[in-house]
């Protein structure tokens, strides 16, 4: 079955055939670095950071561009507010969001390149579109704009579908309110800002200044990519007008189609509502770290398709406690498959993955398991799907390992079913690896996911241990009575007790 994914271009979905056979140029809108990251741009960059894991899955070699976008206005108003250089604050902030993406799973890009040392490249693309006719130079107070004119680009509109002659209406009646234009049309869109000769600038034939923000994107992607790329992602609010512009600037200046495919992610929404930081519900991937694990985190976004919307709920607990319910349950589901490994692992041992004949049903669900995952992310990335696979993989791991002791007494199928726990390992790992989870080593996971809980709670793993102990004391004097008001006792702050034949075990709920 061929890859098919969605172009935004066409409204349709189509069969992936990249321009080189077997080689993929995937170019990302990367993040504009002057706050935290927060956990839209988390779902849009897990959306293509599986893209890329899927891709090269399927045996394409993958040249993955996602830029930083460190010279914006934004970054320099922040700056002054804050009296940092704006390249110092747009590195600072950039290392942030590169550790937080990491933890959320997200793999290095190929190359990362960034606006600051991209600015040559801006400038000869805005000179070359200036002498075809594309774009010319006005003058403002300040210097010397460069704006592009969209009216002699024919094919401005094409990817959202929008109609220039509405669109013009729309802008002039925004000028009406008493601001002084120097566009010759109010739909053109600046390649080059003039900054003033006491402003944060860069120097170029038109004077210091800045670029526009989206002759950036098309310098960093012709300057590490070509004039031409399979496909061009992003968030779906950069449709228009960014992606557009890029469209028209980038085709004006080769001549050649910028891009074959255009993928767009869903909004992530708070409470029903898009996530924004006017509307004051705004959450960063920080403040998903801080109470739930990445990989929670991880598999709540992968949940919904990515074109779809995202409803992300925020819960504010009585005792001042603010919780994410979505992540919570991922969170267990995750705490499930990492259990359900940890089991086939015990029994497994030293055996190695083969295909036995015993179990078929369950036999045939690991053998089948990550292909079914590819086949699912084949038709558009449907990860919800992909992740109803690993569900039916865990469950047919724990029914493997649930039937196991039944099978002691015969050393041919015990040993048969020690071989099929090891292919049901392998399985699991080879399903979840396209999708970017089940990425730590198990102790590491279970170590960060007791730390975290502990700290919500604001409860001490040695106290909840003497708990235990004492627990355990009273249960073998068959005091059950007290061992059940230590058991209720730890149960009212979330301690969970597991006991076995003579020894106990505790977990943090979520």
């Amino acid at each position: 079955m061929p890859v098919r994914l969605y172009n935004t271009l066409t409204q349709k979905i189509e069969d992936f055939v990249p321009l080189t056979p077997g080689k993929v140029k995937l170019y990302v809108c990367g993040i504009t670095v002057y706050d935290l990251a927060h956990a839209g741009h988390g779902r849009t960059y897990t959306t293509f950071d599986v893209l890329v894991r899927f891709l090269r899955a399927r045996g394409f070699e993958v040249s993955h561009c996602q830029n930083v976008t460190d010279v914006d206005d934004k970054i320099v108003n922040r700056a002054k507010e804050r009296g940092e250089d704006p390249l110092a604050l747009s590195k600072r902030m950039g290392e942030l969001a590169d550790a937080h993406l990491e933890a959320i799973g997200c793999a290095k890009p190929t190359v990362m390149p960034r606006v600051s040392t991209t600015i040559d490249g801006i400038v000869d693309i805005t000179e070359k579109l200036i002498r075809n006719g594309h774009a010319y130079v006005a003058e403002t107070p300040q210097g010397n704009d460069v704006y592009f004119a969209v009216r002699d680009f024919p094919g401005y509109g094409k990817l959202s579908r929008r109609n220039l002659d509405d669109l013009r209406a729309g802008a002039s009646e925004r000028l009406a309110e008493g601001a002084t234009d120097i566009k010759k049309d109010p739909l053109d869109f600046a390649l080059w800002k003039a900054a003033g000769p006491d402003a944060f600038g860069f120097d170029s034939p038109w004077g210091k200044g800045r670029p526009g923000w989206h002759i950036e994107c098309s310098a960093m992607a012709f300057a590490e990519l070509g004039e031409q790329m399979d496909i061009h992602g992003g968030g779906m609010d950069l449709v228009f007008p960014h992606h557009e512009n890029e469209i028209a600037q980038s085709e004006a200046c080769s001549g050649k189609e910028f891009a074959r495919y255009w993928m767009h992610g869903g909004f992530l929404e708070i409470d029903s509502e898009k996530m924004a930081k006017s509307l004051g519900n705004f959450v960063t991937i920080k403040d998903v770290l801080d109470k739930n694990d990445p990989e929670g985190y991880r598999y709540f976004v992968l949940g919904t398709h990515y074109r779809g919307p995202l409803s992300f709920d925020v819960e504010k607990h009585p005792d001042g406690r603010v919780t994410f319910p979505g992540l919570d349950e991922a969170e267990r589901r995750m705490d499930y498959l990492y259990a359900t490994r940890d089991a086939l692992v015990s029994l497994a041992g030293d055996a190695e993955p083969s295909e036995p004949n015993i179990l078929q049903g369950q036999a045939q669900i690991v053998a089948e398991a990550k292909e079914k995952v590819l086949e699912a992310l084949d038709r558009d990335l449907n990860t919800p799907v992909a992740l109803s696979v690993l569900a039916e993989l865990g469950k047919a791991g724990n029914e493997i390992v649930m039937q196991a002791p039944k099978m002691r007494k015969d050393p041919a199928k015990n040993e048969a079913i020690k071989k099929l726990a090891a292919s049901a390992v392998r399985a699991l790992d080879a399903a979840c690896a396209p999708l970017g989870l089940m990425q730590a080593k198990s102790d590491a996971y279970w170590a960060r996911t007791r730390e975290r809980r502990l700290r919500l709670r604001g409860l001490d793993a040695s106290a909840i241990d003497a708990k235990v102990a004492e627990r355990g004391e009273a249960r073998k004097a068959k005091d059950f009575a007290k061992a059940d008001a230590i058991r209720k006792e730890l149960g009212e702050v979330g301690v969970e007790i597991f006991d076995a034949a003579d020894t106990s075990s505790w977990k943090i709920a979520l």
